[in-house]
């Protein structure tokens, strides 16, 4: 009997880490960073290992900790959302290529209302998170949902309690359309938070959970983090002054102008892009990797796996509500980023 219940103890390690999650000696690959990201590497890690018998562990750890890790070569590529930029690039010897898009969304607990009933403009959405809109029937919200009945109910936002790429978007993204933001607060990895009523979560999967568990919440997670806990959220007014939901289609929309090659490692944002079908809180996720790597032959194993991911993984990326990058781009950054690399 202790025979049995220690194989089956083996056999869940190993199914762990097949999906990218366990431990490191059952994967062949290593990688740490953003959870914006991470349903869709491990959908990919999945059908990759069934592919080619190789497997990948990845630590949905938040961006700052997947910095923190390939900068101390613990891994074989770091992952941000929050692009590192190009002299912080070259200091380190590192390359940055993005690898998916997708979107961030404000998500509520607000019951009666359907998700993407409730409309919001940025400019009011910073002032629920300056704690300056503290009830969902403050009269700026009321002008913005006619024929609604809000309830008489306080916000308490959620954000993020750790060092986190999706923060950084979310907050780059407040910064464009709010002053007062900008002025009080400002983007980066983590800030300090001014509504009074407030909660933290660690990683994507944390807000979700604290915004499901608490009445009245306001957050803000990856779009499969939203659709994988059925979570309620507002219609956003983009830059054409267009209510839009978020969705692979309105990610696109947002990314479709992009110049990528126009920032050193390109770390473009594509926040409050133009369009009337974008989503203003559109985002690449990044990958880090050494120019010269101390084990050349993961450093290759990382490269096919993303080079497969960009051939064989973009329906697996449409049923998530990520956005594949574009043949022509991936194209280039085989060409441009890639080529860097020693093999």
């Amino acid at each position: 009997m202790k025979h049995k219940r220690n194989f089956l103890k083996a056999m869940a390690v190993a199914a762990f880490a097949t999906l990218g999650m366990g431990s490191a000696m059952a994967a062949d690959i290593t990688g740490a960073g953003a959870t914006f990201p991470f349903p869709i590497y491990a959908k990919w890690a999945e059908a990759y290992k069934k592919a080619t018998g190789v497997g990948l562990n990845y630590q949905s750890i938040g961006s700052s900790g997947g910095i923190r890790q390939i900068r101390a070569k613990t891994v074989a590529f770091g992952a941000s959302d929050a692009p590192v930029p190009g002299a912080d690039l070259d200091k380190d010897g590192m390359v940055q290529f993005p690898a998916i898009i997708g979107g961030t969304v404000p998500v509520i607990n607000l019951e009666g209302f359907k998700p993407g009933e409730l409309r919001v403009t940025g400019p009011v959405l910073a002032e629920m998170f300056l704690g300056k809109v503290v009830k969902w029937n403050d009269p700026k919200l009321v002008a913005l949902n006619p024929g609604k009945t809000l309830p008489d109910q306080s916000i308490t936002v959620v954000h993020r309690a750790d060092g986190s790429g999706t923060t950084f978007n979310w907050t780059d993204y407040l910064t464009a359309v709010s002053k007062d933001w900008a002025d009080t607060v400002g983007k980066g990895a983590a800030v300090k938070w001014p509504a009074p009523s407030s909660v933290g979560g660690k990683g994507n999967e944390g807000v979700a959970a604290n915004v499901n568990r608490v009445k009245g919440a306001l957050g803000y997670v990856e779009y499969a983090y939203v659709k994988k806990n059925n979570m309620n959220f507002l219609q956003l007014q983009n830059a054409d002054g267009k209510y839009v939901s978020p969705d692979d289609s309105a990610f696109a929309a947002a990314a479709a102008g992009a110049d990528w090659f126009s920032v050193p490692g390109m770390g473009i944002s594509m926040v409050n892009a133009k369009g009337a079908q974008s989503w203003p809180v559109s985002t690449a996720s990044f990958i880090l990797m050494y120019k010269d790597p101390a084990d050349k032959a993961q450093s290759a194993e990382v490269l096919k796996f993303f080079d497969w991911a960009f051939k064989n993984g973009k329906g697996m990326a449409a049923e998530l509500d990520y956005v594949p990058l574009p043949d022509a781009l991936t194209a280039q950054i085989r060409t441009k980023v890639w080529s860097q690399i020693a093999k």
